[in-house]
């Protein structure tokens, strides 16, 4: 009772913070820039190796700068994903533009669903809240569930406030297979880490094998729904591009891992063009294929 209560002011008080004005916000993102990267040093050795091992090809300069870059944009981030709790749909329109809104349309008039690999590049947290604005049919997100359940139930009625449907990864493919008769349109995350017993594939992302989850691949081919990538872009501070790029039009038709290993290609080439929006401090090679091998 006493947590719930703590909890409940916690997100009172977060609730007021997103009501402060974007420039107000950014300013104060400046300052939570300064305190991650030169005062509490937040991961930077996590972002620093991945940084190496993702990148060998780049001097030391150029790392740093991206280094840099990256822990600006975080702070960024971090205002922003508070900052849509109170935003209102114009708002929303103003910041997160959707470049071709046809597309859905036209693979709903061809009777097709639609399933997207969206890596955690850009504000995914503000896209997936304009994605409910996309279409009338259902609109799902894939997540990962927070570990405190007040604040991950807080979190998802924001997520679904323009009427996108939130899943939780355990229950995806239920849901999948209970909707395979209407058209909808999906976002699963393409670059989440397996748990430790639920890596069975490895494929090569940033220079080195990374163990990748395949429910993008199997739950194309059980409803031939059409993959494509859930492409965002940063055009200028607070103000995003989204869009849906055609990968894979017959899924049924894919050799073993195509749709996996394909869609980990897009967002590779997309993190190599513009990397610092990519999230570095995450731990996201935690397993090699030696410790799998029997």
């Amino acid at each position: 009772m006493l947590k719930k209560a703590a909890d409940n002011i916690g997100i009172f008080f977060w609730y007021l913070f997103s009501l402060l004005p974007f420039w107000f916000m950014y300013l104060l993102a400046d300052g939570i820039y300064l305190l991650l990267y030169h005062g509490i040093k937040y991961r930077r050795h996590v972002v620093r190796t991945n940084l190496q091992n993702a990148f060998p090809e780049k001097s030391d300069a150029e790392r740093l700068k991206i280094e840099k870059q990256y822990f600006h944009y975080m702070a960024d981030l971090l205002v922003e994903t508070v900052k849509m709790i109170s935003i209102s749909e114009k708002e929303l329109r103003k910041r997160m533009h959707m470049k071709n809104p046809e597309i859905v349309e036209e693979y709903f008039k061809k009777g097709r669903s639609i399933i997207a690999a969206a890596g955690h590049y850009g504000n995914w947290e503000m896209s997936a809240l304009a994605f409910g604005m996309l279409t009338d049919k259902k609109t799902i997100i894939v997540y990962k569930p927070l570990n405190n359940p007040n604040f991950d139930a807080f979190l998802n009625k924001q997520r679904a406030r323009f009427g996108s449907m939130l899943v939780t990864m355990k229950q995806t493919l239920r849901t999948m297979i209970s909707l395979k008769d209407e058209l909808t349109v999906s976002v699963l995350a393409s670059d989440q880490t397996p748990g430790v017993n639920e890596v069975t594939y490895f494929t090569q992302f940033l220079n080195q094998p990374t163990a990748v989850f395949l429910g993008i691949e199997k739950i194309a081919k059980m409803t031939d729904a059409a993959v494509m990538f859930y492409r965002i872009e940063c055009v200028k501070r607070g103000h995003y591009t989204y869009e849906l790029v055609p990968l894979i039009d017959n899924p049924k038709e894919t050799a073993q891992y195509e749709i996996t290993n394909t869609h980990v290609a897009y967002l590779e080439k997309q993190i190599q063009e513009t990397p610092q929006y990519w999230l570095w401090s995450h731990r996201r090679w935690k397993f090699k294929p030696e410790d799998y091998k029997k």
